[in-house]
């Protein structure tokens, strides 16, 4: 009997986050769906399917969007700071994480509480010093916007790969080194190949926030010269506040494409690295 219980209330707990999880989905799907509308019908009849010729424009919309903001440029660009960036975060912090749990003194403790303090203060208190400081270091380009996002992804990412790091035996690193290992050698060799589930875990994080980051690049880049696709997006706005509601319906759905492709694929690692990370030790 009450195997039937648990059976039904399965079925009913199912059901339930089945509606909620639509109900997450759906203003995708309606950016998705007035894409493909005419300009005066996203505005008037924003949930009616585009039907008719009136109604429906076909690529119309993509196409313009691609032309009005020069989507391809900012692309490469958006996907050249995701991808350096999350690799220097991954790697850096992966390697800080392994030195603070190994060598236990004065430094490294304050290392770990400086990047635990980092997630608690809030980015409005340094937005003008973060401005001021990316202009009088020319950090105003796409390779500068990377050292920037490794300054603010460390604390997270510190974090979960210390409570990694404990609970890898330091008999494994101690054999390593007796066979002649340096610690370089020791690190990329035994404990990296290791930590590879907090790293897609980090990596997926990272790459979710900096590939839809519109505040970090907007403040740092030189806008005249680099634009990631957040702010080019923006720049769909014209005078009045008239905005090409097409046009960005189209360019936000070619924006969140590669990211929802990216976090498909790497899903099933992120409760592994989640609960590896933040559990153990």
């Amino acid at each position: 009997m009450s195997s039937v219980r648990k059976a039904k209330h399965g079925w009913i707990l199912s059901i339930i986050f089945t509606l909620i999880s639509l109900l997450y989905v759906y203003p995708v799907f309606l950016v998705l769906l007035n894409s493909f509308k005419k300009k005066v019908y996203i505005s008037k009849r924003p949930f009616e399917l585009p039907v008719g010729e009136k109604m429906f424009v076909g690529l119309e919309n993509y196409i313009g969007g691609i032309e009005k903001t020069n989507f391809l440029a900012a692309f490469a660009t958006s996907l050249f700071i995701t991808v350096l960036s999350v690799l220097v975060i991954v790697v850096c912090t992966s390697m800080t994480a392994w030195y603070i749990t190994r060598v236990k003194n004065v430094m490294t403790s304050g290392i770990y509480y400086l990047c635990l303090f980092s997630m608690i203060v809030p980015f409005q208190m340094v937005m003008f010093t973060l401005s001021k400081l990316a202009d009088m270091l020319r950090l105003n380009t796409p390779w500068g916007l990377i050292i920037v996002y490794l300054g603010f992804g460390a604390g997270l990412a510190v974090f979960m790969f210390c409570g990694f790091v404990k609970s890898i035996p330091l008999e494994i690193e101690e054999a390593a080194m007796i066979d002649g290992c340096t610690p370089i050698q020791t690190y990329f060799s035994i404990v990296f190949p290791i930590l590879k589930p907090t790293c897609i875990t980090v990596a997926i994080l990272q790459a979710m926030w900096i590939w839809n980051d519109y505040l970090l690049p907007y403040l740092t880049l030189d806008l005249k010269r680099f634009r990631t696709i957040p702010i080019a997006v923006q720049y769909l706005k014209g005078g009045f506040g008239s905005i090409d509601m097409g046009a960005m319906m189209a360019t936000l759905v070619l924006a969140i494409i590669p990211i929802i492709v990216f976090y498909l694929v790497c899903q099933k690692y992120i409760i592994e690295g989640v609960v590896s990370g933040a559990v153990k030790g």
